[in-house]
C-alpha cells in the first residue's frame, strides 16, 4: 500500500514540475539543466572545500585541543590526588610520630617528677628526722638540766628548812648525796 501512495504521490509531483516549467518556473525546464548542474557541483565544491579546508581543520584543532586540555587537566588531577594521598600518609605517619613522642615526653616528665618528688621527700624525711633526733636530744639535755635544776635547788631549800628547824646549818655534801639517792631512786619515772 505504502509502494503505491509513493508512486502516486512520485508521477504527481513529475507532471506538476513539467507543468511548473511552462508555467514560469525555469529551473524545472530541461534546457536549464546542465547549467544548473554546473552551478551546483561548482557551488557544492566550493562549499565543501572551504569546509574541508578551512573550518574541518580549526574545528578539529579546537576539538583535539579540548581533549588535550581535559588529559592534562584528568592527569594533573591525578597528580594531585595521588600527591594530597602521599601528603595525608606523611601527615597520618607525622601525627603518629608526635603522639608517640607526647606520650614518650609525658612518661619521662612523669618520671622525672616522680624521682624528683620521692628525692624531695626523702630530704624532707630526713630532715624531719634530724629535726626529731636534734629535738630529742634538746628534751633529753632539758630533762637532765631540770634534774639538776631541781636537785639542786632540793638541796637549798632542804638546807634552809633543816637550818630553820634545827637551828644549826647542815653539811652541804651529806644534803646533797640525800637529795641525789632520793632523785636516783625516782628519776626512771621522769627519764
Amino acid at each position: 500500500m505504502k509502494r503505491y501512495l509513493l508512486v502516486i504521490i512520485v508521477f504527481s509531483t513529475i507532471s506538476t514540475y513539467l507543468f511548473a516549467a511552462e508555467a514560469g518556473m525555469p529551473q524545472l525546464d530541461p534546457k536549464y539543466w546542465a547549467s544548473q548542474a554546473f552551478w551546483l557541483i561548482l557551488v557544492f565544491s566550493i562549499l565543501y572545500l572551504s569546509i574541508a579546508k578551512f573550518y574541518l581543520p580549526k574545528i578539529k584543532k579546537n576539538l583535539d585541543n579540548r581533549e588535550n586540555k581535559i588529559k592534562e587537566d584528568l592527569d594533573e588531577a591525578n597528580k594531585m590526588k595521588s600527591l594530597s594521598e602521599k601528603k595525608l600518609k606523611e601527615y597520618n605517619v607525622i601525627l603518629e610520630n608526635s603522639k608517640k613522642e607526647v606520650t614518650k615526653i609525658l612518661l619521662e616528665s612523669k618520671n622525672t617528677l616522680d624521682k624528683s618528688i620521692q628525692n624531695k621527700k626523702e630530704t624532707i624525711e630526713k630532715d624531719i628526722e634530724n629535726q626529731l633526733t636534734k629535738a630529742q636530744k634538746e628534751i633529753l639535755e632539758l630533762k637532765t638540766s631540770s634534774i639538776n635544776s631541781i636537785n639542786n635547788i632540793s638541796q637549798e631549800i632542804s638546807s634552809n628548812i633543816i637550818e630553820k628547824m634545827s637551828g644549826d646549818k647542815l653539811n652541804e655534801s651529806s644534803i646533797k648525796a640525800v637529795v641525789e639517792e632520793v632523785s636516783k631512786k625516782n628519776i626512771g619515772k621522769y627519764l
